[in-house]
């Protein structure tokens, strides 16, 4: 396998993934060589993401116009593994890598239905006040959501 700079020992990263969600190649989604076009996995990051945080119950908060903080990316990268091709069905796998004060580590991992990874990526979430766009320290509690099996920066 091919070494990543975010990734110690593949097969352990591999492993830690637990959530996932489907998403299914569209014709529109390719390019006119008919492969994934290299701009769609970070659009599968941002759907798998928004679910992953729903699950962990974030989103529901966030969204709320009375709430003081929202999620902003900061980062976000994407390492091609394989090609990927019209109506293929892949799995995108998130977990949260390690929490910082206000920021927390995304990776992502894309599967087919044969089980090879296609595309790995990471990316980096920041918790932000609306109002003065600085960063927000999470909570005990959310951290707690997010820290299953992570790493917890100091």
């Amino acid at each position: 396998m091919v070494k990543l700079s975010y990734i110690e020992d593949f097969k352990r990263w591999e492993g830690e993934f637990n959530f996932f969600h489907p998403v299914k190649v569209r014709f529109s989604e390719t390019d006119m060589f008919g492969h994934l076009n290299n701009t769609v996995p970070f659009t599968y990051y941002e759907e798998a993401r928004i679910e992953f945080f729903k699950s962990k119950g974030f989103m529901q908060e966030w969204v709320k116009p009375e709430n003081e903080t929202i999620p902003v990316v900061a980062d976000l990268q994407c390492d091609f593994l394989s090609q990927v091709f019209f109506d293929e069905k892949i799995n995108i796998y998130v977990k949260a890598a390690s929490i910082g004060r206000s920021s927390v580590d995304i990776h992502y991992m894309g599967k087919k239905s044969d089980n090879s990874i296609c595309f790995a990526g990471r990316g980096t979430m920041v918790q932000i006040s609306k109002k003065t766009g600085k960063g927000i320290p999470w909570s005990v509690d959310m951290k707690e959501m997010l820290k299953s099996g992570v790493r917890v920066q100091a």
